[in-house]
């Protein structure tokens, strides 16, 4: 059958002057080319305005003002930040007074234990499932057993409670750890559970209830936390499902007690963009004011650049 349809007619087609278009990049906002010798400040400053290079710096200055207006600053981190090496630089934030709290995973207390204990942690689980000796180290659930039936016996949170045996242990690399870091400074470092998500669960001397009034405890600490954000910053670092979960429900929480928490910062960063993060972090809690950002990128890149960005401007 043939094709009964001409070419249209262009001759009407209505154009404007390029210079009336609004173009969202301009020759303005690229990045500087890298001269030897300059400041890290002067490298930030050569970032393109556009993007990402324009969020990572707007996340510095919100930091930055935070901090410098006595405002609260919460880093939530899931456990792949210890993994990828980054407690130092937690620590640091912690003691120079840009982070006022820390949540954390489960997973956490795991990892960050063993390395205040051997220095090393990550097992290969690939090699170790299938014989079922995946998560069988004995010290870890031991150790975290006792540390949370202290919790239990002493009505503290689990992120406390562990933080504090591992210093009273006088474990070896115990300056490596985050949760002694807040029980030593006196910042509250929480730990939000998922019973059956970690290997300490699957052992005999784990106290189920003990753990879990232990994290709700710690749960209502962050939400006391978080009732005086106002004006402050929140992070959310590698936790895709548990820590915006209960961001969310803390968030609403101390609204329905009264708390005014409506102007403040969301950041969220991971490698890839999740529907939680961006839904529970970024967006719905900044929806009365204040503003959400999410960066897409190597936790191990990422966070130590944010940190010499606010170090440099504090």
């Amino acid at each position: 059958m043939p094709n009964s349809f001409i070419p249209i007619d262009l001759t009407n087609l209505k154009t404007y002057p390029l210079a009336n278009r609004k173009s969202k990049v301009s020759a303005d906002d690229f990045a500087k080319k890298w001269t030897k010798g300059l400041s890290f400040n002067d490298f930030l400053d050569s970032l393109p305005n556009i993007l990402a290079g324009s969020n990572i710096k707007e996340i510095i200055s919100s930091i930055v003002t935070a901090h410098k207006m006595d405002k609260t600053i919460v880093l939530a981190m899931g456990a792949h930040v210890i993994k990828v090496g980054l407690n130092p630089v937690v620590i640091d934030l912690m003691e120079r007074g840009v982070i006022n709290a820390v949540a954390m995973n489960g997973a956490g207390i795991i990892h960050d234990f063993e390395i205040a204990m051997t220095g090393r942690t990550s097992e290969d689980v690939a090699a170790a499932i299938g014989d079922g000796s995946f998560g069988m180290a004995s010290e870890t659930c031991d150790f975290l057993s006792k540390a949370i039936t202290m919790a239990g016996k002493q009505s503290k949170g689990l992120g406390e409670a562990v933080g504090i045996s591992i210093i009273e242990k006088n474990l070896p690399f115990m300056d490596k750890s985050i949760l002694a870091a807040g029980a030593r400074l006196g910042i509250p470092v929480t730990v939000h559970v998922a019973i059956g998500t970690d290997i300490i669960h699957m052992h005999p001397g784990f106290d189920a209830e003990a753990a879990g009034g232990a994290s709700h405890r710690d749960f209502r600490i962050l939400a006391s936390v978080i009732s005086g954000m106002d004006g402050g910053v929140y992070l959310n670092v590698g936790s895709a499902v548990i820590l915006p979960e209960v961001f969310l429900k803390a968030i609403t929480l101390v609204r329905n007690l009264g708390h005014k928490v409506d102007n403040f910062t969301t950041v969220n960063m991971d490698f890839i963009k999740q529907y939680r993060p961006l839904t529970n972090v970024v967006n719905r809690p900044t929806a009365k004011g204040g503003r959400g950002f999410n960066l897409v990128g190597h936790h191990e890149i990422m966070l130590p650049l944010i940190a010499a960005g606010v170090i440099e401007q504090i």
